[in-house]
C-alpha cells in the first residue's frame, strides 16, 4: 500500500512545466519530470483504500468514477514505492496497452476520485504512470509479444487511433492476422493529427507502431475505406476477404456555428487547423491545401474544451497577435463541492497549460454574427447570456477577428462513405449502434468501438473499448477468448 504513513509524511508534489517564455518557442513537450526519489515518495502516499475508486468500476457500471481501463493503481504505486519498476510496468500494461499516451494526455479521472482528493491532495497517479512506462522503454522491458501459434483468421481494423491500435495489438497477440487500414500517411488518428506535439511528441506513437509491426500487425497507409477518393477501398470487398472487421474511426463530424457571416474566409474548424501544424512538425506534405496560420492575427477560439486549448497553444507558438477563447457555458466555480461531487469528475475552473500562455477567456458568450471586408472575417459580434442561454440586453460587444477557430466538439462519425456503404445501424446520436456486451454492429462480422461507437470521448475510453472489442472478436471467431475485458 505504499508507506503506511506516507500520506501523512509527504505532501503532493507533481511535475512542473518549463517557463512560458521558453516553451512557446517550439513545439516540443515541456513537462519537467520528477526524480526517482520524488516519484517513490509520491507513490508512498497511496493508502490502498478499502474501495479504491481510482482504478475504476467501469466494468460493472459504465460512467462510475476512476480509470476506464481499470488500471490497478494501488498495486503499481506500491511496486514503485518499493523500487520494483519492472513489475510495476508488467502490472500497468496488463490493463493498458499505451500508458505513455494516457500518461501524457489523459485528464486523470483517477486523481479526481483519489481519497486524498477530498483534501485537494491526490496521489500523482498520472506522473507515476508516465514514469513507469518510460522507464520500461529505457530498460528494454517491452519487447514484442509474438503469438506462439497463428489462428488462420484475418481481421481488418479500420482506423489507427487509440481504439484501433489497442484492438489490433490485442488480436495480434493471440495469433490473428491483423491488417490496419489508415486513410492518412501515418498511424495514430487524433493522437498524431489532432493533439499538438507540445502535449505529445509523435515518436511515442512511432515507437509503439514498431512494436506492433514486430508482433505481426500490418499497416496500410493512405488507404481510405469507403467514399469516392482515389484509391478508396470498397468496404464490401473487405467483408469478402476478412473474417471480421472492426470499425475504430473517430467521431469526425464537427459541430458547426450557423450564424450570419459564417461563410467569410478565415473561419475554420479546429480540426482543419491543428493537423496542419502537426504535419509541419512531422515534415509531412500539406498536399497543396490552403494553409491556415495564426501568425500576426487576432485569433478567436470558440469552445472551452481541450481542443480549444490546443488551438490556443498552437496559435501562441505560431505568433498570434492576440488569442481570445469564448465559451457559451458560465464560468465554473473555483472549487467543487467535495462532499457532493467526490469521487466523480468535478465541474470546476481549470486552467490548461495553453490557457496560461496568454489567452484571454470569456464565459457565457453567444456569438451572434461575424462581419468582415472583401469576403474575409474582421470582427466577431457577441453577447453574454444568462443561465438559460438567453441573451442579456446591453451586454453586446465586438472583438477583432482575423482567424476564428471553431472548437465546439464533434457530433458523430462521418456517415458518408464507409458507414453508408456498410449499411450499419446508427443510434439516436448518429454513432454506430453496438452494445458494449459484444461490440457487434447490425452487420454480420462487423464490430465497432471507440469514438465511432460512443461519440467524442477520452483516449482512455478509446483504449478500453478497443481492448474489449478485441476480446469480443476473438470470442466470435474462436468460440472462447483469453483476452481480458
Amino acid at each position: 500500500m505504499g508507506k503506511i504513513t506516507g500520506f501523512l509524511e509527504f505532501d503532493r508534489h507533481d511535475r512542473s512545466y518549463q517557463p512560458v517564455a521558453e516553451r512557446v518557442k517550439n513545439f516540443n513537450e515541456f513537462v519537467v519530470p520528477l526524480s526517482e526519489k520524488e516519484l517513490r515518495d509520491q507513490a508512498a502516499r497511496c493508502m490502498n483504500c478499502g474501495v479504491p475508486f481510482c482504478h475504476g468500476t467501469g466494468s460493472v457500471a459504465p460512467g462510475t468514477p476512476g480509470c476506464p481501463v481499470n488500471n490497478q493503481i494501488p498495486d503499481w504505486n506500491d511496486l514503485v514505492y518499493r523500487g520494483n519498476w519492472q513489475e510495476a510496468s508488467r502490472n500497468l500494461h496488463s490493463t493498458n496497452n499505451f500508458p505513455e499516451f494516457t500518461g501524457r494526455i489523459c485528464p486523470a479521472p483517477c486523481e479526481a476520485s483519489c481519497t486524498l482528493n477530498i483534501i485537494d491532495s491526490p496521489v500523482t497517479i498520472k506522473s507515476i504512470e508516465h514514469a513507469i512506462v518510460e522507464r520500461a522503454w529505457e530498460n528494454g522491458w517491452l519487447p514484442p509479444e509474438i503469438a506462439a501459434e497463428k489462428t488462420g483468421k484475418k481481421i481488418a481494423v479500420i482506423g489507427s487511433g487509440p481504439a484501433g491500435l489497442a484492438c489490433a495489438q490485442q488480436l495480434a497477440r493471440v495469433g490473428h492476422e491483423v491488417h490496419v487500414f489508415e486513410k492518412h500517411a501515418k498511424a495514430g488518428g487524433l493522437l498524431r493529427y489532432g493533439i499538438p506535439d507540445f502535449k505529445m511528441e509523435k515518436w511515442t506513437i512511432d515507437r509503439r507502431i514498431k512494436q506492433m509491426e514486430a508482433e505481426g500487425v500490418v499497416f496500410h497507409y493512405g488507404k481510405a475505406v469507403g467514399g469516392t477518393s482515389p484509391g478508396a477501398i470498397d468496404p464490401k470487398e473487405l467483408l469478402k476477404t476478412y473474417d471480421a472487421i472492426a470499425l475504430t474511426g473517430g467521431a469526425e463530424a464537427p459541430r458547426d456555428l450557423p450564424v450570419p457571416g459564417r461563410e467569410l474566409a478565415g473561419i475554420h474548424y479546429a480540426m482543419d487547423f491543428l493537423p496542419q501544424q502537426n504535419r509541419r512538425v512531422g515534415k509531412e506534405s500539406l498536399d497543396g491545401v490552403s494553409e491556415i496560420l495564426a501568425t500576426g492575427k487576432h485569433v478567436i477560439v470558440i469552445g472551452g474544451g481541450d481542443t480549444g486549448s490546443d488551438c490556443i497553444g498552437t496559435s501562441v507558438r505560431q505568433g498570434a497577435k492576440s488569442v481570445t477563447q469564448l465559451e457559451i457555458l458560465p464560468e465554473p466555480p473555483a472549487r467543487e463541492n467535495k462532499p457532493l461531487v467526490w469521487p466523480y469528475w468535478p465541474l470546476k475552473l481549470r486552467i490548461s497549460s495553453s490557457q496560461a500562455e496568454g489567452a484571454v477567456r470569456d464565459y457565457a458568450v453567444m456569438t451572434q454574427k461575424f462581419s468582415g471586408e472583401n469576403g474575409k472575417v474582421a470582427k466577431l459580434h457577441g453577447i453574454h447570456v444568462d443561465a438559460k442561454f438567453q441573451p442579456v440586453p446591453g451586454t453586446e460587444f465586438e472583438l477583432p477577428a482575423d482567424l476564428v477557430l471553431l472548437a465546439m466538439g464533434f457530433v458523430h462519425p462521418v456517415h458518408e462513405g464507409l458507414l453508408k456503404s456498410l449499411g450499419v445501424d446508427l443510434d439516436q446520436r448518429g454513432n454506430v449502434h453496438a452494445a458494449t456486451s459484444d461490440y457487434k454492429t447490425s452487420v454480420a462480422k462487423v464490430f465497432a468501438s471507440g469514438d465511432m461507437r460512443r461519440g467524442q470521448s477520452l483516449v482512455v475510453w478509446a483504449i478500453r473499448e478497443g481492448r474489449q472489442c478485441a476480446a469480443s472478436i476473438d470470442q466470435h471467431l474462436m468460440g472462447s477468448t483469453t483476452l481480458p475485458r
